[in-house]
């Protein structure tokens, strides 16, 4: 198996470095809220607006990070109640409504990015464009969509590879 460089590896892990990075200034200005708001009696008027966008990019953006490492969400017992080759069926099934959400998703973001675009909308405190703060939800669906394929690759490489051992066990 081939050795990943220090680079691929870290923009493999991209969107956990972004996240980290929105969660550290979350926590970090939330407390310099707190501070400045009861002990100085003098709160940041723009603090919720940036907090939302902290959160909005933290929940969007480690979402392809789950997919990648399988950590997402998954009602597995369902699954296993039917037998090995119905399994693989439904998982094939759950994978195609994982994509057609996944792609409405993403078209649906697309559009709602392009009409804060045209309107020009901004947020009231800062003047940030909304376009760039929901822009985190056609980005994120893209790296989950990239993400989960690449995980269902994988899983295929195993399952592959573990019918090759019996095979070979077998013999």
């Amino acid at each position: 198996m081939k050795k990943k460089s220090k680079a691929l590896i870290l923009l493999g892990n991209m969107d956990i470095i972004i996240a980290g990075i929105a969660l550290g200034a979350l926590i970090i200005l939330t407390f310099m809220g707190v501070i400045m708001r009861y002990v100085m009696k003098m709160p940041f008027t723009w603090l919720e607006e940036v907090q939302l966008w902290c959160m909005l990019w933290i929940v969007y953006i480690s979402a392809g990070a789950a997919f990648r490492t399988n950590n997402h969400v998954a009602i597995e017992v369902l699954v296993e109640m039917f037998p090995e080759k119905i399994q693989k069926v439904i998982e094939i099934l759950i994978a195609l409504v994982v994509y057609v959400v996944l792609g409405y998703l993403f078209i649906q973001s697309i559009g709602f990015v392009q009409l804060f675009i045209r309107n020009g909308r901004s947020t009231n405190m800062l003047e940030v464009p909304y376009s760039l703060i929901y822009g985190a939800i056609p980005i994120a669906t893209a790296l989950m969509m990239i993400n989960y394929t690449i995980s269902l690759i994988d899983q295929m490489k195993s399952i592959n590879n573990k019918e090759i051992e019996q095979e070979d066990t077998n013999e």
